[in-house]
């Protein structure tokens, strides 16, 4: 629970009250002489600065420090004659820090010259020792309020920086997840439209002619979709509540898997020769899902494009490398310019650059389309 905070008007006005009242007190009791007009108002005077010393606090120590003389003209005071004087020392040095030692020689020269003059006691007794500590005392306790709260202010600052740098680098890192999560579903949901698309326009070519291949046709769409949906489940499952243990999630297709991709183009009429080096293994996992990726959009893009029947894929491994190449001798349309700068390619391109990697795509010599990459698979263990 918070403490409530008083308006600082309503403090400077309790001080005030508070040193009056203090040094009234004193000259009421004192033996040595009776109240008067000119003793209050004196003492009156000498407070008034405690109600500025926030706003001006050079003008109020000096006030309080030039109205001793007033004081000790008309009142037998002694003892709280320093009150306000020590009040606005204090917040002398608690708003200006260190240079409001400057202020301690003169206030000292000052303080000296008042004992000398009205003290019955020697300048050197303990007595002028003990005033000359009320100037030094407030000063020095202003200083370590204000070196605290400056060092408090730091903490907080730096505090709240760490957390706009956390809430930052969370921002990022989710929209990286994001752009991963939508590369993810375009890669699954192109090359399953496609093999559909292509499948779709045979099985209606064969739907009267041979039936029967008409319906295995019906079969393989039905498996890629059901594939697809399995795929897209298992990338978006991270959106998922994480307390919902329903629909358990697949694991995250690599380059092992690159059977599958087989299975499918081959019931779409194009036959994939693929050949994995065993060496190529192990893979970190992330690096296997990227030069998975990036040969189904390949073989997507031979679906669509190539106007083909026969891709070659092949994996190798060179050092710290894995290499990947995806072939085709099709005719039909390229899916991107020369220079390799469509969606399709775009993507794949983005995926090896962030994955540390490298990928060219261009045509092939001799026809077709080539699509090459280059990976970072760690040290072989």
């Amino acid at each position: 629970m918070t403490r409530p905070h008083l308006p600082p008007r309503v403090l400077d006005v309790g001080a005030f009250v508070l040193c009056v009242a203090t040094m009234l007190i004193e000259l009421v009791r004192s033996e040595k002489g009776d109240p008067s007009t000119a003793g209050v108002v004196a003492v009156v005077a000498i407070c008034l600065p405690v109600l500025v010393r926030r706003q001006h606090p050079e003008l109020a120590i000096t006030a309080a420090m030039v109205l001793l003389f007033g004081v000790t003209e008309t009142t037998p005071i002694y003892q709280t004659i320093a009150v306000s004087p020590v009040v606005c020392a204090y917040a002398l040095a608690s708003l200006r820090g260190r240079r409001s030692f400057w202020f301690a020689p003169p206030s000292m020269l000052l303080v000296a010259y008042i004992l000398a003059t009205y003290s019955p006691h020697s300048l050197l007794d303990v007595d002028t020792a003990r005033n000359l500590g009320l100037v030094v005392l407030p000063l020095a306790l202003g200083v370590m309020a204000h070196d605290r709260r400056t060092m408090l202010a730091g903490l907080v600052e730096r505090a709240e920086t760490a957390e706009r740098t956390r809430e930052e680098e969370t921002r990022r890192r989710v929209g990286e997840e994001r752009l991963r999560i939508a590369r993810d579903v375009h890669d699954v949901v192109a090359h399953a439209m496609v093999a559909i698309n292509v499948q779709a326009g045979v099985g209606a070519h064969l739907l009267e002619r041979d039936p029967e291949r008409a319906r295995g046709t019906l079969r393989d769409i039905k498996r890629v979709s059901g594939e697809a949906l399995d795929d897209l489940r298992s990338m978006l499952g991270i959106l998922r509540d994480p307390d919902d243990e329903d629909a358990p999630i697949r694991p995250t297709a690599d380059l092992a898997a690159l059977d599958d991709l087989r299975d499918g183009l081959a019931a779409a009429g194009v036959d994939v020769d693929i050949h994995i080096d065993p060496g190529a293994f192990p893979l970190p996992a992330s690096i296997g899902s990227t030069g998975y990726r990036i040969v189904q959009e390949a073989l997507t893009n031979v679906l669509r494009h190539a106007g083909t029947t026969t891709a070659r894929v092949r994996v190798a491994r060179a050092d710290d490398r894995v290499l990947i190449e995806v072939e085709d001798d099709g005719t039909g349309t390229a899916p991107t310019d020369d220079s390799g700068s469509g969606n399709g390619v775009r993507g794949m391109r983005e995926r090896a650059t962030a994955a540390g990697g490298t990928l060219e795509a261009g045509p092939r010599p001799g026809g077709g389309w080539r699509v090459a990459a280059s990976l970072p698979a760690g040290a072989l263990t």
